[in-house]
């Protein structure tokens, strides 16, 4: 049987939800074929923690990876993704150890924010990694996490300590994935950021395999 592929980025569309703080997404149009010109093209303006993203352990810590400098082999190879019930807030140790992810490198949070994606708003009251959820992933040697929301920590925490844990350890994030869709269970992940020279995170085509 031959695998199944899953989209599970988020598109960049104009006026797309962004965090709370940052610009709105803008793609404008400079040429129009409609409007007499050879050829249709468009200006785009984001940050670039935007849509479906990966964080780069520069995100958190100077002078640390760049998104460019992150391995291929980090960001494509073996995922398990566990998904959680919809009373679940934040995503802690206890809620991880029985998923049994001893060996995994490579780990995908689904939850109840996938459905929020496709809102208009950003909602502030999202699932999250907790701290304690994040030092239990590290210990197991991981070495990519994601999440389907903007963000893998709480909504303005104040101390980022998901981030710190991952990050410091030169685990990258991925936030912004769309896991409605695949069933928990074990994947190929193909997460590919864009090439941003120097840059603390890139927005990123992610695929799953499977």
């Amino acid at each position: 049987m031959t695998p199944r592929l899953y989209d599970i980025s988020v598109p960049i569309r104009d006026s797309g939800i962004v965090y709370p703080g940052n610009p709105e997404i803008s793609v404008t149009p400079n040429q129009a074929i409609a409007s007499g010109a050879g050829a249709n093209v468009s200006s785009i303006a984001f940050r670039s923690h935007t849509a479906t993203h990966v964080d780069a352990p520069l995100h958190f810590i100077d002078g640390a990876r760049s998104v460019d400098d992150i391995p291929l082999e980090t960001l494509i190879g073996p995922a398990r993704l566990i998904r959680f019930a919809d009373e679940v807030m934040a995503i802690g140790e206890r809620d991880l150890t029985p998923h049994n992810l001893e060996g995994c490198e490579r780990v995908l949070l689904a939850t109840r924010n996938s459905t929020l994606l496709a809102g208009k708003e950003f909602v502030r009251d999202y699932t999250y990694l907790a701290p304690d959820g994040a030092e239990y992933l590290a210990s197991l040697g991981v070495i990519l996490v994601g999440i389907d929301y903007l963000s893998i920590e709480q909504f303005r925490s104040g101390h980022h300590r998901t981030h710190h844990t991952l990050l410091g350890r030169e685990i990258v994030i991925v936030e912004g994935l769309d896991l409605s869709e695949p069933q928990p269970g074990e994947y190929e992940l193909i997460c590919l950021p864009l090439r941003m020279a120097g840059l603390d995170g890139a927005p990123a085509r992610v695929v799953l395999r499977g």
